[in-house]
């Protein structure tokens, strides 16, 4: 099928602001099933230069620059996107021994995947949650994390919450209520307390209507002989075509739509719209 999605931001100022460069995560990350057709980015006031670059973890970033003052600040991303259909549990773990936890992973891999193993939020409670969640999956790795995904949609609250960052785990954990990016923390917190890599993203996800005019958030873990393969606990479901990813980070607090700061007394206010569709191929 092929996805087109709509993200506008508006900022506006009660008084003429300096903006200092402006960093943009708003351009889709390509993955085998799921390719960019069209993409258009329209900022106003116009910047004196844009420039697009891929960060430290591989997401596409795009970095304004402006030269002159302006009382708001519009930025809309159209894309389009072909995503196909595909079996999301079709791999093999290789080595063999990682199909259950927990386990270690290949010495020349651990390097690249320490910020992703983090225990950063890890608390006592936590891990006895993962432990018990474990339990449940009789330690094999793949229905744990369908486990704790499916637990966490059954048995948690969803609440509407559009800006702050996300609650530290325990506090989601305890209050048994969260956003996707409280999901997406607690999920990764998990994950990471048995030795799985895991790490959050942030995008779009199409066809929960809850969803459908904001941003979403998920995770990803890191499978050996599967790679990177998102699991999404506000579904309770592994992902499958229907997500569009903007980024993936080690930390859930970096990767905001847009990120910038301004010069002057100006009182701001920011108005955020998204818009998800199917549309004919």
């Amino acid at each position: 099928m092929n996805l087109r999605v709509k993200h506008s931001l508006r900022y506006t100022y009660d008084q003429p602001v300096t903006l200092g460069p402006h960093v943009l995560y708003l351009y889709p990350k390509t993955y085998p099933h799921q390719q960019v057709l069209h993409y258009a980015l329209r900022i106003d006031p116009l910047p004196s230069k844009v420039v697009r670059n891929v960060d430290e973890e591989g997401n596409v970033q795009q970095v304004a620059y402006f030269a002159f003052n302006t009382r708001h600040l519009s930025v809309e991303a159209d894309m389009t996107l072909r995503s196909d259909s595909f079996n999301v549990f079709d791999f093999v773990l290789f080595p063999f021994e990682t199909k259950d936890i927990p386990f270690h992973y290949p010495e020349r891999a651990q390097k690249y995947l320490a910020p992703y193993l983090s225990r950063q939020g890890i608390t006592p409670y936590v891990e006895q949650f993962a432990r018990q969640i474990a339990t449940q999956a009789s330690w094999a790795t793949v229905p744990f994390l369908t486990i704790l995904s499916q637990h966490i949609h059954d048995n948690f609250f969803y609440q509407q919450r559009a800006e702050g960052r996300a609650f530290p785990p325990e506090a989601t954990l305890r209050g048994q209520s969260g956003t996707c990016r409280d999901y997406a923390s607690l999920f990764i917190a998990v994950c990471r307390s048995l030795g799985i890599a895991a790490r959050f993203v942030s995008g779009y996800l199409y066809g929960n209507p809850a969803q459908a005019h904001e941003l979403h958030a998920w995770v990803e873990v890191y499978l050996p002989g599967a790679g990177w393969r998102g699991f999404d606990p506000t579904e309770g479901r592994a992902m499958v075509n229907n997500h569009v990813c903007l980024g993936a980070s080690a930390d859930f607090d970096r990767l905001a739509p847009v990120m910038g700061t301004f010069q002057g007394n100006a009182v701001s206010s920011l108005t955020v719209y998204v818009e998800i569709a199917e549309v004919a191929g």
